[in-house]
């Protein structure tokens, strides 16, 4: 296993959304359960409680101050002197409960929602989501079972969009002057016998990091799709992962310490295993990423 470091050693319900703010290089991620946003300074090494309220499950930085956030309660805008300002909690007749976002080179805020109870008939009900820079809300695609991790290609071309039940990273063509996707297609089909895929980044070189819940490792996979290399993390809820740092090489992971019972855990995974999660944790493979995308949302 690659040396690391925990930064955050709480047992953070369910760590998610890690977030780099390149303009104050500060890490940022919630504990999504709890409604608790995080940041961390490097320099200084210390964690402090930013903000709590709805249940953040997604945010970028926005380039008007504070935050954009997706979460169970639908979309907000936050900052240190308001708070959290409500964009929407529902479009069209569909509650928007959200998991994961992320901002193109637009501006553009990009969400996904998905199923809100218990009858598994409600699976397919979860859509992709943009927002456009007045708060205008629409529906990029639907048929979606649980969203996760989403991210751009270096060259802007290409979205990838995590289906976690389905176990599939899919791959759109992204026209960045419209804000629309075309040509959804199957980039990873993760085996049955490995985790699931949930939170995801893009390095510098287009290859796409994969977290797997339940597998405790992050995924690198070429431009084809295929596995460049497996980090293994010690944690078995790998949650999410983001590219950090003056220059871009650290590599921040969030993990979760509630055990979540999903019928799409591999075959014989103990729910009660001591090394489930919880922590954040911090690795240096001499990789670069690429700069995240702040929004641009007024409301």
């Amino acid at each position: 296993m690659e040396n690391y470091e925990i930064i955050a050693d709480f047992t953070y319900l369910c760590g998610e959304s890690p977030i780099w703010d390149e303009v104050k290089q500060q890490f940022w991620w919630t504990d999504m359960l709890t409604g608790k946003l995080y940041v961390y300074e490097p320099q200084s090494g210390s964690v402090k409680q930013a903000a709590e309220g709805p249940n953040v499950s997604g945010f970028t930085m926005n380039k008007r101050g504070g935050l954009v956030c997706a979460t169970h309660q639908g979309l907000y805008l936050w900052d240190e002197f308001n708070g959290f300002q409500l964009i929407a909690d529902q479009f069209e007749g569909n509650r928007l409960r959200s998991n994961d976002a992320t901002a193109d080179a637009a501006g553009r805020f990009l969400f996904g929602t998905t199923f809100y109870g218990p009858d598994s008939a409600e699976y397919p009900l979860g859509k992709l989501y943009k927002v456009e820079k007045d708060g205008s809300i629409s529906i990029l695609d639907e048929d979606i079972h649980l969203s996760n991790g989403l991210g751009f290609s270096p060259d802007n071309k290409t979205l990838y969009y995590t289906d976690t039940v389905l176990r599939v990273i899919y791959a759109y063509d992204y026209d960045l002057q419209q804000g629309t996707v075309s040509n959804r297609r199957v980039f990873v089909q993760v085996p049955e016998h490995e985790g699931i895929p949930d939170g995801l980044t893009v390095d510098a070189e287009g290859f796409v990091w994969s977290a797997q819940w339940y597998g405790g490792c992050l995924v690198r996979y070429n431009p084809q799709g295929q596995v460049d290399q497996v980090l293994q993390v010690p944690a078995k809820q790998t949650s999410s992962v983001i590219f950090g740092g003056a220059d871009l090489t650290d590599i921040y992971v969030t993990t979760a310490g509630l055990s979540v019972t999903l019928p799409v855990a591999p075959q014989g995974y103990d729910f009660h295993a001591a090394d489930i999660g919880g922590p954040v944790y911090r690795y240096n493979l001499g990789i670069k990423g690429k700069p995240e995308y702040a929004a641009d949302i007024t409301k």
